[in-house]
């Protein structure tokens, strides 16, 4: 199989091996230094919007284990007895004004996964919508929506678990436009030598958003009332689209403020790698096994991530023993490791496709080998070290953090091989992607109902097999070319 992403123009007689878009001989496509630049400045806004959209997906996943009775969840009364208390927590007495519900473990299962019911409705639409009429209102106003129905989320809790999961499954409507939307942005952005970097810091801000959520909303909860969890992220949420509309544009030809040095720079780096044909070929699309093989690994990934994104507060809380603020900071703890490991594949992955010469399709499957097998081993482990709950974190953090290389891996791989089509390809692999968020914690809710270590260690098993499998998957049938059906007139020659 030819490792390319795309060959030069015929008549410029580059070999069809040519592992990138090396243009350095002609003169308007001189690198420009990414340092200062308009294409940096579009990453770090969306960075923030990233952060605040998953600070407002997880906060739930914390506020809940205040907003439950403690006779009421299932879960509560049969915490595991097997490990001891490790509690430390200062005896500042906690506020105690927030209402309390009584929902069961079930209820609050169906709380928790209620947000991807909206969320997978709005993906596949997201990204025809953005390759339409461009990303970045489709994007801005989607954060805005999620953050406004955050405001409402204390008004439904106390007209009841009905209006909750409503108002959740709006706030995933409002998301699910928001990741199609943004790699649609970027195939007018990134040059294909730094898609790594810049994709890497605008969606690294998902995981920081959930490092500072998770212990920040235990905070909050510790020592004021859970509803200000919602009325705090709502309003930086709002406050953030303000600024998103003044500050970035949709392509580099409308940008305000975009020197004409860097605009050349992108315009020709993309170069025969774009269609400008407005229909889109849905039957090629649908039939490309490249394509398949990301929803697959995409899959893979969010069943592990989801699962543990809303129930990693739990095990802390019912298996490990340790208080809702403790919980909030050594939850946080894998995330954080996640987000630094994301900033540096980027440019690590970068890095061997420019300087070392690797081609795209090698690098995206070792990082995503390396970002699926790597949480596995850990995660099966991390089942298997009984109360020691300081190796439990490290195992899980190490987890999360591996994990961290499938960005650079599979996650952007919808930009190799269809540039002018990522925002719908990516609404198709991420429709898949979000059926884990959904099913996972209902699962893993059904599974641990009496909070043994063995229920968990089972959880934990699942959610590693289905990762190596789609690591595999992944490594068997992914490409890093630019499919023939995505750019016009433009075949590539297959050695």
């Amino acid at each position: 199989m030819s490792d390319m992403l795309a060959p030069e123009p015929e008549e410029e007689g580059e070999e069809d091996r040519t592992p990138l878009l090396l243009r350095g001989d002609h003169p308007i496509d001189k690198a420009v230094p990414i340092c200062c630049s308009a294409r940096l400045s579009l990453a770090i806004w969306a960075f923030f919007g990233f952060f605040l959209l998953y600070a407002l997906r997880v906060n739930l996943s914390v506020a809940l284990v205040d907003m439950v009775e403690p006779n009421a969840s299932l879960t509560k009364n049969t915490t595991s007895k097997m490990c001891p208390e490790h509690s430390s927590t200062p005896t500042i007495p906690r506020n105690t004004t927030g209402k309390k519900y009584a929902w069961d473990a079930d209820t609050q299962g169906w709380i928790l996964g209620s947000f991807f019911y909206g969320y997978i409705i709005t993906q596949i639409p997201g990204g025809y919508l953005a390759r339409q009429i461009g990303g970045k209102m489709l994007l801005g106003f989607g954060i805005l929506s999620t953050s406004v129905f955050t405001l409402f989320t204390p008004l439904a809790a106390n007209l009841g678990v009905g209006y909750l999961i409503a108002v959740r499954a709006l706030e995933g409507l409002g998301e699910g436009v928001t990741f199609p939307a943004m790699h649609a942005m970027w195939s007018s952005w990134a040059p294909p030598l730094e898609r790594s970097k810049l994709l890497s810091i605008s969606y690294a801000g998902a995981q920081l958003g959930t490092v500072v959520s998770l212990p920040l909303s235990g905070l909050i909860c510790f020592y004021m009332n859970w509803i200000y969890v919602f009325y705090i992220f709502g309003a930086l949420g709002v406050l953030w689209f303000l600024f998103w509309i003044f500050m970035v544009s949709d392509t580099p030809e409308t940008h305000r403020r975009i020197s004409q040095a860097e605009k050349d720079y992108i315009l020709s780096s993309l170069t025969d790698q774009l269609s400008t044909q407005k229909s889109v070929p849905w039957e090629a699309m649908l039939t490309s096994l490249p394509l398949w093989s990301i929803v697959v690994a995409h899959f893979s990934y969010n069943w592990t991530f989801y699962t543990l994104l809303t129930l990693l507060p739990t095990y802390m809380k019912e298996i490990l023993r340790f208080d809702v603020q403790e919980n909030g900071f050594l939850s946080a703890l894998p995330y954080f490791g996640c987000w630094l490991c994301i900033i540096l594949s980027g440019q690590i992955a970068d890095y061997l496709r420019e300087k070392q010469n690797m081609s795209t399709v090698c690098v995206r499957r070792v990082f995503t080998m390396i970002g699926m097998i790597g949480p596995a081993i850990f995660l099966v482990a991390a089942g298997f070290i009984g109360c020691n709950y300081e190796l439990a974190v490290a195992f899980v953090t190490i987890s999360t953090t591996l994990g961290g290389f499938s960005t650079s891996g599979y996650s952007i791989n919808h930009l190799d091989i269809a540039p002018s089509y990522a925002g719908i390809l990516l609404g198709i692999t991420n429709s898949f992607a979000t059926i884990p968020g959904m099913v996972g914690p209902l699962v893993a809710k059904s599974l641990t109902h009496s909070n043994t270590v063995g229920e968990w260690q089972v959880v934990f098993y699942i959610a590693a097999a289905i990762n190596l499998f789609g690591a595999i998957f992944f490594a068997l049938f992914s490409s890093g070319e630019v499919q023939d059906w995505a750019v016009n007139g433009y075949h590539l020659h297959r050695n």
